[in-house]
């Protein structure tokens, strides 16, 4: 089957034998290697700090509790996004609400942004957090989103999960110039994988400072943290509430193996990219639109067929034919939890609308061209039958 990007990783010899030393070691948690994987992803990012946890999921909760997500409290976040970007605030028992995408770039729509924090200051109902989602690896426009948040005194998060070697205005995503922090994920769908992990890139101290404790248990090995005089190096104090959301020397050994090949992996999604976009954007679809301040990392490639009355079939073509494609992602709101929650149909429609037409086509920097090539020529006799 020709793999989506759940299915396959690209995985060297080198990246193996990183994990193997790090097994030997005899050193599996707190050791060399995290801060060996977090200083590279720092420093190819320009943040000044990074903070490696288990999951993205994990990444996003500390990031909201960091950000002083809680209850009466709320985030927003783009309709069109994976679960985590919202649960991330419930986790926190914090509220959450979307706002719609663009017709373009599917991201978080500024516009409508704008008049969303227009209409809830006047109801005294500001969000904590704006959380702005980079869809399919392309970012967002996070100058425009940033200063806007700045205005109303909103902070931002980054979900740049999907998102580790793009770029946006000439500068690596995840430098937190336009966000207070940004989240990575290190899944099988990522640039680069650690199997499963995340990381949180910031440039403000007392938010690293924070999320170290929430990452191991709320605990404190430093002096002006405590509440009470150190006794000695062994002395921790719990300070906080925090979790048990350490990576693994193992995973950060694989990641660090991997950042060597990060731009060579966003290169070959690239190339990907235009060939796709050379050879099917006469058939009756949209392709994905490149926004011209950005490089997208295109974890990714999802087109928009014309007919929606066509999707189910397509899709059910592509499958047959042993591709692997996948619909990313249901609308947040469309979620029975979300629905729950009081979202209904007609919300978002923008999202909505999108979703119906969607399709994920594979764009893993394994695809080999006969591999793209069968699954060009599968849509075409799928969309043109």
């Amino acid at each position: 089957m020709i793999s989506t990007s759940h299915q396959q990783k690209s995985i060297s010899d080198e990246d193996a034998l990183a994990v193997i030393e790090a097994l030997r070691s005899g050193c599996l948690i707190a050791g060399p290697a995290i801060e060996t994987f977090e200083s590279a992803v720092a420093q190819y990012c320009g943040a000044k700090y990074a903070i490696a946890v288990n999951s993205a999921t994990a990444a996003l909760h500390v990031a909201c509790l960091a950000a002083g997500i809680g209850p009466g409290r709320s985030l927003w976040t783009s309709a069109n996004a994976f679960v985590a970007s919202a649960n991330c605030a419930r986790f926190c028992y914090g509220e959450v609400d979307f706002v719609d995408i663009d017709v373009l770039g599917l991201n978080l729509d500024i516009v409508k942004l704008e008049q969303k924090l227009i209409d809830a200051e006047m109801q005294g109902r500001l969000p904590q957090v704006v959380l702005p989602v980079h869809f399919a690896g392309q970012s967002c426009d996070m100058q425009k989103i940033y200063e806007l948040c700045q205005h109303y005194g909103v902070m931002v998060i980054e979900d740049a999960s999907l998102a580790l070697g793009g770029e946006y205005l000439g500068d690596k995503v995840g430098c937190c110039k336009y966000s207070d922090m940004t989240v990575f994920s290190f899944d099988p769908s990522s640039t680069i994988t650690c199997g499963e992990g995340g990381m949180i890139l910031t440039n403000r101290h007392d938010l690293y400072q924070k999320l170290l404790r929430l990452r191991s248990h709320g605990l404190t090995h430093q002096q002006e943290s405590m509440r009470s005089l150190s006794q000695g190096v062994w002395h921790v104090e719990q300070v906080e509430l925090g979790f048990n959301y350490q990576m693994t020397e193992i995973q950060a050994a694989l990641g660090a193996s991997q950042m060597k090949r990060v731009d060579s992996f966003v290169r070959r999604r690239q190339e990907l990219a235009a060939v796709y976009d050379s050879a099917i954007k006469d058939l009756a679809l949209t392709i994905p639109w490149r926004h011209p301040d950005v490089l997208s990392a295109y974890s990714l490639y999802a087109i928009q067929l014309n007919d929606a009355g066509k999707r189910q079939m397509v899709f059910g073509k592509l499958r047959d034919a042993g591709i692997a494609v996948g619909v990313h992602y249901l609308p947040l709101h469309s979620h029975p939890y979300y629905r729950k929650l009081g979202f209904k149909a007609g919300d978002f429609p923008v999202a909505e609308a999108y979703y119906q037409r969607a399709i994920s086509l594979p764009i893993l920097p394994v695809l080999q061209a006969e591999e793209q090539q069968h699954v060009i020529e599968v849509l075409t006799a799928a969309i043109g039958g």
